[in-house]
């Protein structure tokens, strides 16, 4: 045998990126001709497959605005926000759109929900774009069956709690099996029945390799992320 053959290097392997990262997000609004207030400031965060973290402080602490941030849903005033390594400032919004129905899922704190439309209707709405709505029926009703509202799957909005829409808007965010999930307070309209159910939904979600990034006030729903950032 020969020394190369001994010593033979071993192939390389490049890193992954994580699969969500803010590098440096500052988010600033002007409130008037004169005044400008700062929510986030130089904010960094790194969001491996199967992270579970969590925004935990008061309100007004720019919680929801980083939320919005890492979501592509708004722009920060300075910083950058990367999926899988890809910079969202680089993507036209239609090409960010189209990113993030199947990239990412999002539920905001009021779990809105379009009226007209059953519960059924409502979390196959992401499918719709890509044309695979009735593909995805039976996972949809698996959905419902784990956030515990598969009973009302018929229902349009208005004859539903406001834990049962928050319930059906989780499912929503879940339909197209996102890399990611981004949870604004996704158990404060919720009994804590109801809220321990998504509790153990999400922790389950990073247990299978989903990122998960809520914020939250809710103690039990922060002891179970595995990393916190507290803002104050």
């Amino acid at each position: 045998m020969t020394t190369t053959e001994v010593f033979e290097a071993p192939e390389l392997v490049e890193p992954t990126p994580p699969v969500l990262a803010l590098a440096g997000v500052t988010i600033s609004y002007r409130v008037s001709s004169d005044r400008t207030v700062t929510v986030a400031e130089d904010y960094d965060l790194e969001l491996e497959p199967g992270g579970f973290h969590c925004l935990a402080g008061r309100s007004g602490s720019g919680k929801t605005s980083l939320l919005r941030v890492a979501a592509g849903l708004a722009t920060p005033s300075a910083g950058s926000v990367r999926w899988a390594g890809d910079p969202l400032a680089a993507l036209s919004p239609a090409e960010l759109a189209d990113r993030r129905n199947t990239f990412l899922g999002y539920l905001d704190q009021g779990g809105e929900l379009l009226p007209g439309l059953t519960a059924l209707e409502n979390v196959l709405l992401p499918a719709v774009p890509t044309r695979s709505a009735k593909r995805l029926v039976p996972r949809a009703v698996e959905l419902l069956e784990h956030v515990g509202v598969d009973h009302r799957m018929q229902h349009t909005p208005d004859r539903l709690s406001g834990g049962e829409r928050q319930r059906v808007a989780l499912a929503r965010a879940l339909l197209m099996s996102p890399a990611v999930v981004v949870a604004d307070e996704p158990t404060a309209s919720l009994d804590r029945e109801s809220a321990d159910v998504v509790i153990a939904l999400l922790a389950g979600l990073a247990d299978h390799g989903v990122a998960v990034l809520v914020a939250a006030h809710d103690p039990q729903l922060i002891a179970a992320a595995g990393t916190v950032t507290r803002l104050d």
